[in-house]
C-alpha cells in the first residue's frame, strides 16, 4: 500500500509540471513560425516607479536592475539561442531597466520613446500606444519583434499584465497567444 502511496505522489508531482511544459512547446512553436510581437517587460527591479529625481539620462537616478534580474535577463536571452528562435530587432524603452534587460539578453538594442514608462503620468499611455501601434504597422509582418518595456506599455498595448521578466506574446493583430517566463 505504501509504494503505491508513493507511486501516486510522485505521478501527481509529474503531472503537476507538465502544463507548463506544454505551454512552453506550443509558445516555442509560435515563436518559430514568426510574425509574432514579444512584449517583455524588464527583469527584476526592486522597487515600484522611480525616485522623486529621476532623470532618464541618469542611471543613477533610476530604479535600476537587482542582480537577479541581471541573471533573469541572461537567462532570457538564452532561451531563445538554446531554442533557435528567430527574431528581426529588439527594441526597448529608454529608461536603464529596459535598456540593461535588452543589452543582457540580446546585446543589440535600439531604444524607442514610445515604450517609456507612463507611471507616473498615466495621460501618456494613449498617446505612447497610438505611436508604438503605428510604428509596429511598419514592420515586416512575418517576422518576430522584441519589445522590452514596462507593465504599463505591455498593458494598454495588449491588456495583460506582465511580471518582472515575463514575456507576452500576440499575433499582429495583437491576439493574445500565451505568457512565459524564464525561470
Amino acid at each position: 500500500m505504501q509504494v503505491r502511496s508513493i507511486f501516486l505522489v510522485c505521478l501527481l508531482t509529474l503531472a503537476s509540471f507538465f502544463p507548463a511544459f506544454a505551454d512552453e512547446t506550443k509558445i516555442i512553436k509560435e515563436l518559430k513560425e514568426g510574425g509574432k510581437l514579444i512584449l517583455i517587460r524588464h527583469s527584476d527591479a526592486p522597487g515600484t516607479g522611480d525616485p522623486a529625481n529621476f532623470n532618464i539620462n541618469d542611471c543613477k537616478t533610476q530604479r535600476n536592475l537587482s542582480s537577479n534580474g541581471i541573471e533573469q535577463a541572461k537567462r532570457m536571452g538564452e532561451f531563445f539561442v538554446k531554442n533557435n528562435i528567430p527574431f528581426e530587432k529588439v527594441y526597448s524603452s529608454e529608461y536603464c531597466r529596459c535598456k540593461d534587460t535588452a543589452k543582457h539578453a540580446f546585446k543589440n538594442f535600439e531604444t524607442f520613446s514610445s515604450l517609456n514608462s507612463t507611471f507616473a503620468d498615466s495621460s501618456k499611455t494613449p498617446a505612447y500606444i497610438k505611436r508604438t501601434k503605428e510604428f509596429i504597422e511598419k514592420l515586416d509582418k512575418n517576422k518576430n519583434y522584441i519589445f522590452v518595456a514596462h507593465h504599463t506599455t505591455i498593458q494598454g498595448l495588449v491588456d495583460k499584465f506582465a511580471n518582472s521578466g515575463e514575456m507576452i506574446i500576440v499575433d499582429r493583430s495583437y491576439k493574445f497567444l500565451g505568457s512565459f517566463k524564464v525561470n
